[in-house]
């Protein structure tokens, strides 16, 4: 007996939404000491002490009519570079280093806290905390791009220190996704709010490594499910059929793809195949991204899932997005191979 996904609905009341802002289980013990810096790529090592520096920082002073911030104390760090060199990794380790009050979440659940309370009241809320960490910071549209300068001017008016990742330079936001240029205000106000830290290197998750793991068959999948349940349980196993989870996603807002994954501690799926909207395949990003936060290992028949976007999609204005998803999902992969009990070849 295996859960299915696509008859899972959670609700989670808008009162214990800030209280979730908590860095996913993969980075639970994501410090400083154990970021691994590649010896060949120093602007990690920098990343590194930049982000103790700030960690420890005092709290700025709330902002004064008609006084700015000096530019050396600005009330953001930004961390900027490619998927797979440890940004989220330097994220949770920065808030674990935070010695006060602090909220963590990705981009998207901060967008569902201002919608499922209010702007004043998801101010007031989190504004109450000195340091706001906002993971895989993106500008998709212009209601976003005007919703998060407002946002982040009243938390660092009120004395709050943000830190971000994003695979997009601050200045860069929104650029081939809609009209970036008409709303260049906005992006360079948050823009000058940054430290920016650029963090080079190469995807840690694939290095040395194959290429994905060839699909499984469907007899393949419901095996490896059995034995999943075998050692998880019933209750933390899911198997569902790719099509039937894609519909089922486009129902549940992707703030609660998280809680959609309570418990499950290995996923199947049967029949993967080429996503040919791009709604769908941005519901697909963020899906993979939460597994990716909980380490859920996937075990899949159908295409092979570096194969899940088409070549338009890889070179459109979600590239980066498509690329981390691919990244993420090719090593979740690999972990579901070890479920088959055949390998990964």
């Amino acid at each position: 007996m295996t859960v299915t996904l696509a008859e899972r609905d959670p609700i989670i009341p808008p009162e214990n939404l800030v209280a979730l802002l908590r860095p996913p289980p993969r980075f639970t013990a994501a410090r400083f000491e154990n970021y691994i810096p590649d010896a060949d790529h120093p602007s990690q090592a920098a990343a590194v002490a930049a982000g103790q520096e700030f960690a420890v920082r005092p709290p700025l002073p709330k902002r004064r009519l008609f006084r700015a911030n000096a530019p050396e104390q600005r009330p953001g760090i930004y961390f900027d570079g490619g998927f797979g060199v440890g940004k989220t990794h330097l994220l949770a380790a920065l808030w674990h280093a935070d010695p006060g009050t602090k909220v963590f979440g990705t981009f998207v659940e901060y967008t569902n806290l201002v919608g499922a309370l209010g702007f004043a009241e998801a101010v007031a809320q989190l504004s109450d905390h000195g340091l706001v960490c906002i993971d895989e910071f993106e500008l998709d549209d212009p209601g976003d791009t005007v919703l998060m300068s407002t946002l982040m001017q009243s938390l660092t008016d009120s004395g709050s220190r943000v830190a971000a990742t994003s695979n997009t330079l601050p200045d860069r936001l929104g650029e081939g996704r809609f009209a970036a240029e008409d709303f260049l205000r906005e992006i360079q106000g948050m823009s000058a709010k940054f430290d920016v830290l650029r963090v080079d290197g190469e995807d840690y998750r694939h290095r040395g490594l194959p290429d994905a793991p060839p699909p499984r068959t469907h007899d393949e999948v419901e095996e490896a499910a059995g034995q999943s349940v075998g050692e998880f349980g019933e209750e933390s196993v899911s198997l569902d059929s790719f099509d039937r989870l894609s519909e089922h996603l486009r129902t549940v807002h992707p703030s609660r793809y998280g809680p959609l994954l309570a418990g499950i501690a290995a996923v199947n799926l049967l029949n993967v195949r080429p996503i040919a909207d791009q709604a769908d395949a941005l519901r697909w990003v963020v899906f993979v991204d939460r597994l990716y936060d909980r380490d859920v290992p996937v075990v899949a028949s159908g295409i092979p899932v570096d194969q899940l976007f088409s070549k338009d999609m890889l070179s459109g204005g979600y590239r980066k997005k498509y690329f981390r998803a691919v990244s993420r999902l090719v090593a979740l992969t690999r972990e579901g191979s070890g479920l088959t009990g055949s390998g990964s070849g």
